[in-house]
This record gives structure tokens, C-alpha cells and sequence, in this order.
């Protein structure tokens, strides 16, 4: 009986027997001897000038090994890294920072200094007797008052707070709008705010640094979705060749995007190792969590669409005001403009669309990437106006959205808003949930509902979304994935990954590509990721990215090997490589599947190397980087039903239904 293929069958995950039962290591589990602890002292201030800081008191307090400001970290440590300084205010330098406010703090939150203690109690206690003197400032909250003349400045040297506006002259928009009116459509115009979220993963995040002095060498746990770019951006910020860094990545208890950062901890933690000679750790309390991680979304649009009377959109503006917070953390300055605004005309076929765009500083915490990060913002301004047009033409919202979607036969599809969508086919995924739903009984059991004065309602959402994040000059960074494979003597494999999932499963579906490409059973490859000193350069996991670039890399890494083995076993059968089939674990030459060597004794006889033919390295392991042409679009639809309590205002999801391609 033939080993069953992997790939697309519904297995269990390999991970999930150590992380339900409680056997995994994640960062606060490591404890090392003579291990120090760090506590922050933070702003309890919005917006304020440090007059003065006394650490006496603190240094003072037993158990206590160092206290760190700002000026101890001059010339020992860098700034925050960015990954993309855009043109203009934030290439000049503003937004930059220094792990620890230096004169000014800008959120509450902000790092003033750091106290190393024998225990976190310690550590905590005496960071409450430093005495900082603060001259509080005006703080601004409000996005949009926050971009008017005269309004308190986080940068005063900028004389503004907007980092960078993006104006395309909308002359013609403007004409497409005023037109479809004049020719007997509609126009709506909609002001939404799109809150601001804080991500919070079941586990904080944590830090763990080892300085070594002897060979001068940095060793770093840390909760991270990008274990090398933390190692390059903490090699440049501490001033260490990066051979000299190692980053390990244990499990890691959600991400979402918020640990997709160098934060100023990563920076101070191994500082203070590097100083002390000790192993440092920090583990961040929930009320940190909250303040100063980076948190989601913040965004102000303004909407005006045009319509026919049928319901063809025939033009879209938008304009976007973006909340960046009080400093830049990675992706703070891009998540608009190159996520929001490319994807604002959603699965439709708009002739006519608009997008501007403003980002703008305040005195909160950084904004970033988080859960699809400025996506789900674009999403949510086409679909509410889809849903204005219909409700102005008194049409239903599905009859509204299979009038304006894009058509399978015109993909690839160039939007106007710049974006190519590779393929897709939009009216069946609604009409599937439509029908899911049971959708016409539904929208009458509605009326009868709000007959009776009872409140219904029925939402619905059709979107596609810009995944598998990778394609040349996305970022100057690159964002390629990586895979190394080695098939050992044994005949077992083993599949190095660039990628650093955190949840997603990929433990799992890199062993499935990897079994299903060697006809080999998944419980012979072992995955392996997180640690820089083993794995090959990689750009991490997020954007939807992982097994779209990363398990390419995997399947290419794979069938390279593959083609070697099938030169090996060509020699051993003394067939041609092009006569020799690999299937069920086994290379047989075709015609004669009884003439055959199994892929473990290939193995061995490549890791053996006395038998090999002229000509072929022994050895069977290759890395490979790759990087894709283009983005993927998925999309779907989903529909949900909810009723809301008159009385008390609770409301009740009763019905939910999505389908996804």
C-alpha cells in the first residue's frame, strides 16, 4: 500500500502535543543561574521635559546592581530601527529614537530608565524610588487637531506633526463624481473612524541576554517573530559583527504582529549583559503590555463614492489620516501607504479611484503591523460604501456588489489604484455564503422581525487581501524566505527554515511539502526554525507570508535534492536519471518497477560516498533563498447576522457564516 499523500490532507498538527500539554519552553521558562532582572521606569506622563533624574536612592537599594539613563547608553547604543525611512520630515529623522527618552517623553509608557536587581521584585521596587522631575506639556490625542496650525508639536524642530502627506492632484476624480450626478447617479460622502486596538498575545514579550567576554559574543532569547533581523538590527545597534550575535527564538505565545518589532527592551537587556557580564531577563507585566506595545489600526478615512442608478460604481475618493503614535517602530511610517491605499478598491471594478493620504504623530503609543495591518482598514472603506450606495439606491448590498465585482476573465487585473491582482473569481464566493445562509428567507425573516420592533441585522463583507509578502524591492531588507534540507544517512530529513512560525503550523506543513516531494513518511522530517546560528538567513514570519514564500523555499530546497537522489539511484540501478521514478519512498527505474533501491539506502549511499559515480559530491543538502515575482490576492465572503436587545442594547451573534478562496 502506497504512503498516502500530504499535502491538503487534514492530519493533525505535530506541534500541538507540547504546546497542549504544557511541555513547551517559551522565554520566561528559561531560568539560568545567576541570572539578573531588568524593570523599566516609564512615563506616567503623555507628553512632558525631563528636568532632572536622581537614581540615588535606587542604587542604593540592596539587591541592586546598576541603574541606566539615557546618557550611560551614548555611543553603546543606536536608535530604534525602522525598516523603510520614507522621504522627506521621517528620512531627516523624525519619529527616530533612542531606547530611553532622552530630555522629552512623547506617551505614556515611554522608557526613562532601567534598574538591574537580583530578582524582577527587586528590580520593580527600586525602579519606584527614582525621583524624575517632569514639566508636564500639552498633550495631543486627537488625530485631526493634531495636523492644525498652532497644535503642540511632539518634534518642535519639524514645526509639524505630519511626517508626510500624499496629495495626488484630484481634478479628475472630482470631475467622475460630479458627472455621475449630473447624469442621474448618486454621490455619498461618510467620515469613519477606524479605532485604535492593543494587541494582546496570551504571552508578553520577553528578553533574555548573555554577553560573553571571553570571545565577546552576544546570545539573546528573545519573543520574537524575526530572530535574524533582530540579530542584524541588534548587531548594528550594539555595534557587535553579527557572527557575534546569536538570537534563539523559543516558543512563542501569539504574535500578531506586535512582536514583528525591535523594541528599545531587546536593546537594553543585552546592554545591561554586556555591562554586568551577567545574563540579563525581562518579562513584560499585562499593564506594559497594553501601553507600550505596539498597538493597531488608528485611522481616519473620509469617503466620497459615486453610483448609477443600477449601482456601477463609476468613482471612489478616499483619503486616509493615519495615527503613526509618538514614535516610528518597523513598518510604523508604510502601513498606509503601501497597504491601505493600493487595496482600497477591494474585489470591484472601479474605473475612477482616489487615494491621499496624511500620517500624522501624537502622543500615544507607536502604531504598526497588526492583524493584516492597513488591510483590513482598506477593506472596511470599500465594503461600508458599497453598503451607502445600496442603501441610497434602496437596492439590496449583494445585488450592489455583483454589479461592480471584477471579472474572472479579466484577470490579471490591474487596479487603478496601482495594485495587480493575480486571479480571482468574486460572485461565486458571495452566492456560495448567500446561499450558506440561506440569504432570501433570511432578509424576510428581517422585515418580519423589524415589523414586530425587533432589531436585525445582517452584515456582509467581500474581500480580497494582499498576501505572501515578498516580492523584490517590497523593502531594502528584502523580503525572501530560505530553507535548508539535509537527508541524513538514515534516510531521515531535516528541513531548516528561514520563517519563524509562532502558531501558524508550519512545523506541520513543511514536513507535509517535504514528505509528499521525497514519497516518505512525515514522521520521518523534523522541522526546525527560530535560532540564527542554525537556520539560514530569513526575514521571519508575518504578512501572510510563511508558506507562500517560505515553503516554496522548503519545496525548491526539496526537489533539488530530489533530483540528486535520482542521479545516485540512476548509477546504483544502472538506468539513465531520466528513467528513474521516486514513489512511495522507493526510485525504480520505469517499466521495471521491481528494479528498485529505496530512498534510505540512496541515503546512505550518498552520505558514504565510496560508491558514488564520477562526478557527484557526497552528501545530500542544499540551501535555497526565494523570493516571489508578485503578491497573492485571496479573497471571500463572509455574512453575519446579528440582533440587538432594545432594552438593554446587548447584541447576539446568531448566524455567521465565511467562505474563503
Amino acid at each position: 500500500m502506497g504512503i498516502a499523500a500530504m499535502v491538503g490532507s487534514p492530519i493533525k498538527r505535530r506541534e500541538d502535543p507540547r504546546l497542549i500539554t504544557g511541555q513547551s519552553t517559551y522565554v520566561d521558562d528559561i531560568k539560568l543561574h545567576g541570572m539578573l532582572h531588568m524593570a523599566v521606569l516609564r512615563s506616567p506622563y503623555g507628553h512632558a521635559r525631563i528636568k532632572s533624574i536622581n537614581t540615588d536612592a535606587a542604587r542604593k537599594h540592596p539587591g541592586v546592581v546598576a541603574v541606566y539613563l539615557a546618557e550611560d547608553l551614548k555611543g553603546a547604543v543606536g536608535n530604534i530601527p525602522i525598516a523603510v525611512p520614507l522621504p522627506g520630515n521621517i528620512t531627516d529623522g523624525m519619529g527616530r529614537r533612542s531606547p530611553l527618552a532622552e530630555g522629552k517623553v512623547r506617551f505614556y509608557g515611554d522608557p526613562v530608565a532601567v534598574v538591574i536587581a537580583d530578582n524582577r521584585y527587586t528590580a520593580r521596587d527600586a525602579s519606584d524610588l527614582i525621583e524624575v522631575d517632569y514639566e508636564p506639556l500639552p498633550a495631543v490625542i486627537n488625530l485631526e487637531e493634531a495636523m492644525q496650525p498652532g497644535a503642540t508639536l511632539l518634534y518642535e524642530e519639524f514645526g509639524t506633526n505630519v511626517a508626510l502627506g500624499i496629495h495626488p492632484p484630484a481634478e479628475e476624480i472630482d470631475k467622475v463624481l460630479q458627472q455621475t450626478v449630473a447624469d442621474g447617479g448618486v454621490i455619498v460622502k461618510e467620515r469613519f473612524v477606524n479605532q485604535r486596538l492593543a494587541p494582546a498575545a496570551m504571552e508578553t514579550r520577553g528578553v533574555i541576554a548573555e554577553f560573553r567576554k571571553a570571545d565577546k559574543s552576544l546570545n539573546v532569547w528573545s519573543s520574537s517573530q524575526i530572530p535574524h533581523l533582530l540579530r542584524n538590527y541588534l548587531s548594528e545597534q550594539l555595534g557587535l559583527p553579527q557572527h557575534q550575535v546569536r538570537v534563539v527564538v523559543p516558543e512563542v505565545g501569539g504574535g500578531f504582529g506586535s512582536k514583528l518589532n525591535i523594541y528599545p527592551e531587546e536593546a537594553l537587556v543585552a546592554f545591561a549583559a554586556m555591562k554586568t557580564g551577567r545574563l540579563v531577563k525581562w518579562i513584560q507585566d499585562r499593564s506594559e503590555n497594553l501601553a507600550v506595545t505596539i498597538h493597531g489600526r488608528d485611522q481616519i478615512n473620509y469617503l466620497a463614492v459615486a453610483a448609477t442608478k443600477v449601482g456601477t460604481v463609476t468613482g471612489l475618493k478616499v483619503h486616509v489620516i493615519s495615527d503613526l503614535g509618538s514614535y516610528l517602530q518597523f513598518f510604523t511610517d508604510v502601513i498606509a501607504i503601501a497597504f491601505t491605499l493600493p487595496m482600497v478598491s477591494g474585489c470591484y471594478d472601479i474605473p475612477a479611484a482616489y487615494a491621499s493620504c496624511d500620517i500624522v504623530f501624537t502622543n500615544k503609543a507607536s502604531t504598526d503591523a497588526y492583524r493584516g495591518a492597513g488591510r483590513p482598514e482598506a477593506c472596511y472603506i470599500v465594503e461600508r460604501a458599497l453598503d451607502l450606495v445600496a442603501h441610497e439606491l434602496g437596492k439590496d448590498p449583494a445585488e450592489v456588489r455583483l454589479v461592480n465585482f471584477v471579472k474572472p476573465e479579466d484577470f490579471p487585473h490591474k487596479m487603478v489604484t496601482g495594485a495587480v491582482y493575480d486571479s480571482g473569481n468574486y460572485a461565486p464566493a458571495l452566492e456560495k455564503a448567500m446561499e450558506m445562509i440561506d440569504y432570501k428567507n433570511l432578509r424576510a425573516e428581517q422585515a418580519q422581525k423589524r415589523a414586530e420592533g425587533k432589531l436585525m441585522g445582517i452584515g456582509m463583507s467581500s474581500y480580497v487581501e494582499i498576501c505572501g509578502i515578498g516580492p523584490k524591492g517590497t523593502i531594502p531588507q528584502g523580503l525572501y524566505e530560505s530553507a535548508r534540507v539535509r537527508v541524513e544517512q538514515s534516510g531521515d530529513v531535516m528541513v531548516y527554515t528561514g520563517s519563524s512560525p509562532h502558531g501558524q503550523g508550519e512545523e506541520t506543513t513543511f514536513a507535509q511539502i517535504t514528505a509528499d516531494e521525497f514519497g516518505i513518511p512525515i514522521d520521518n522530517v523534523l522541522v526546525l526554525h527560530g535560532d540564527t546560528d542554525s537556520t539560514p538567513e530569513g526575514r521571519g514570519t508575518y504578512g501572510s507570508r510563511t508558506t507562500a514564500v517560505g515553503g516554496v523555499a522548503v519545496l525548491n530546497a526539496v526537489q533539488k535534492l530530489r533530483e540528486k537522489m535520482k542521479q545516485i539511484a540512476a548509477h546504483m540501478l544502472e538506468a539513465s536519471a531520466s528513467d528513474v521514478n521516486l514513489e512511495d519512498g522507493n526510485f525504480s527505474v520505469a517499466g521495471s518497477p521491481q528494479k528498485a533501491v529505496s530512498f534510505a539506502e540512496v541515503a546512505a549511499v550518498a552520505n558514504t560516498s565510496n560508491t558514488l559515480a564520477p562526478g557527484i559530491e557526497p552528501g545530500l543538502e542544499t540551501t535555497v533563498f526565494w523570493e516571489p515575482e508578485a503578491c497573492t490576492f485571496p479573497f471571500g465572503t463572509h455574512i453575519c447576522v446579528v440582533e440587538v436587545d432594545k432594552d438593554t442594547g446587548e447584541p447576539e451573534i446568531t448566524r455567521y457564516v465565511a467562505v474563503d478562496d
